[in-house]
């Protein structure tokens, strides 16, 4: 089976230097279409969807290998092998960019630098750590998913948006959750809502940037405060955009960080 089959693997632009987006949980590669194209005069862009998402083949899902980030974080390895991507900035939003810190710990020389767009490497709140919800708060969320996945999507992407005046975003949000398998969405929301990867974060050594909004209930300040206290070269942006997803909501500010960030990044040889 080829990764780029399973994985529904796109490329394009007419630059040398790759750019690999890594999606989040409920998306696919679409969720890429305001930002990624801003750098393909320059940059190779390179988007696919997580096995589930998407156009991805659903007939290579195994829910026992995708227990865990990590078998994401392989995926997204093997996807670099397959197409000899060499040294890419990995931009990641959400979990994927927690997949891109888990691939880059696997293999530490792989990626020239890390762009992560509203991450959280732990949602449940643990002592002094602030993740942004309690145990009972994720069960309830996830329990939701359970019995009523559409209705979690549309009540969802009003949450993270929160943009009450951009229907257009929101209602994108809302396609993008509905385009993926709802049992392997249910089954992902677990893998990634009660995973805690903090103990990856202090082993990450390449230039990260971490991009925070404004009034994001998923990936509060303390998280990003936390992170990069965490990450010794990173990086930390508190953008003007408001909500979870701001590659969708306010593309070109989310895409001027990122390429303030992939131009301070020494070029590869």
């Amino acid at each position: 089976m080829s990764i780029g089959y399973k994985n529904n693997v796109r490329m394009y632009g007419s630059g040398v230097e790759p750019i690999v987006f890594v999606h989040g949980f409920g998306c696919d590669q679409n969720v890429w279409a305001r930002v990624a194209p801003q750098f393909a005069d320059t940059h190779r862009i390179v988007v696919f969807d997580h096995v589930g998402a998407g156009r991805s083949d659903l007939s290579t899902y195994d829910e026992s290998r995708y227990r865990t980030l990590d078998a994401y974080a392989d995926d997204l390895l093997q996807l670099c092998d397959a197409f000899d991507i060499r040294q890419p900035v990995v931009v990641g939003h959400s979990v994927g960019a927690t997949i891109a810190m888990l691939a880059s710990n696997l293999e530490p020389t792989r990626f020239r630098g890390l762009g992560m767009i509203a991450p959280n490497p732990c949602y449940i709140n643990d002592g002094d750590y602030v993740g942004g919800f309690e145990r009972e708060d994720v069960d309830e969320l996830l329990d939701l998913l359970d019995s009523n996945y559409l209705g979690w999507t549309s009540t969802m992407a009003k949450v993270l948006m929160q943009h009450a005046d951009r229907n257009d975003v929101e209602a994108e949000l809302t396609n993008s959750f509905c385009r993926t398998d709802p049992d392997i969405a249910r089954h992902f929301a677990r893998v990634t809502f009660l995973s805690d990867h903090r103990d990856a974060l202090p082993r990450l050594g390449m230039p990260t940037l971490l991009l925070q909004t404004q009034q994001d209930i998923v990936a509060p300040p303390s998280v990003g405060d936390y992170m990069h206290a965490s990450i010794r070269n990173s990086e930390l942006v508190q953008m003007a955009a408001v909500g979870h997803c701001p590659h969708l909501s306010a593309p070109d500010e989310t895409a001027a960080h990122l390429g303030r960030f992939i131009a301070s990044l020494t070029p590869t040889r």
